[in-house]
């Protein structure tokens, strides 16, 4: 417990450092963007001094650590009065949302096709699994989704073009978003219920006269659920990346929109915030996806 919470805490310093490493090193100057190129100097240098952007990066990212653990952290642009957390409480469900839609998409999809292209290696059933898994890493989000705006939206008339509001809003940002993520599993469920179904414990199960559903689903799949979850553990990090394209495509008020808006504006504070916030959210899922090995074999737990 105690490595992990260690191990954790790293990943927040780390990821903080980074990220105001990088916002440093950004072409642009925030004072231009609140009060244009044609300010003078006498009200640039005014208006830095008093936002402290005239501090060094360390007390910078100081303050920002003191704010945000006080629950204090505002803005670093106008309006000043606004706080960041609440913004980021507003955004953060939206985006969970978009991310276990597209991940209960992308298990639905791929685990009854990895299934069935391990139960049927080399035949037709596998090459028109695995075809449709290398489609699908293929396939670019950002070329996706305007794809789907075009056929399901404009054309067919069957779905909301973008926006929130209800699960029709939902439908295409998160098969947009589950897609990649369903092509990958698949090939990785595959892998692993080929592995499984080669072990003795599956060929005496076939001996004791078990049917192929008990064979395949009670017996080498819950086996090749272990590198399977391992997978989804890393991959859900991946969704809350790759949201920020699929919510900026669909208008979705998720937290990757919070952020490429913070990024143009060069809102600090609201930047390095939103990362935070998704390094614990990172961090979280890793600690739950270690519950689940415990859950699905029981020598981890006696391992624990």
């Amino acid at each position: 417990m105690t490595r992990r919470l260690a191990s954790a805490a790293v990943a927040l310093v780390g990821a903080l450092l980074l990220v105001s490493l990088f916002l440093h090193l950004v072409p642009g100057d925030p004072i231009d963007v609140m009060l244009g190129e044609q300010a003078t100097q006498v009200d640039r240098e005014a208006l830095r001094r008093a936002v402290g952007l005239d501090q060094p990066w360390y007390l910078q990212l100081w303050h920002f650590t003191r704010d945000f653990l006080t629950g204090e952290l505002r803005t670093s642009l106008p309006p000043f009065q606004k706080k960041v957390l609440p913004a980021i409480g507003a955004a953060l469900p939206s985006t969970l949302l978009l991310a276990l839609t597209a991940l209960a998409v992308a298990v639905g999809l791929a685990l009854p096709l990895g299934v069935a292209a391990a139960a049927r290696q080399g035949t037709a059933v596998d090459a028109a699994a695995m075809s449709a898994a290398v489609a699908g890493v293929a396939l670019p989000r950002f070329w996706l989704g305007p794809v789907l705006i075009i056929l399901f939206s404009l054309k067919l008339d069957w779905l909301p073009v973008s926006g929130s509001g209800s699960w029709r809003h939902l439908v295409l940002p998160a098969f947009t978003l589950g897609t990649a993520l369903a092509a990958f599993l698949a090939r990785m469920t595959r892998a692993a219920m080929l592995e499984a179904l080669r072990e003795d414990y599956v060929t005496a199960a076939r001996a004791r006269g078990l049917g192929p559903f008990q064979v395949l689903w009670r017996h080498a799949f819950r086996n090749a659920l272990l590198p399977i979850l391992t997978v989804l553990g890393l991959e859900f990090g991946a969704l809350l990346g790759g949201a920020f394209v699929t919510e900026k495509v669909f208008a979705w008020p998720g937290m990757g929109t919070l952020l490429l808006t913070a990024i143009e504006r060069r809102d600090y504070n609201t930047v390095r915030a939103t990362v935070l916030v998704f390094t614990c959210c990172y961090v979280l899922v890793n600690a739950l996806t270690d519950v689940a090995y415990a859950l699905v074999d029981p020598r981890v737990r006696r391992r624990a």
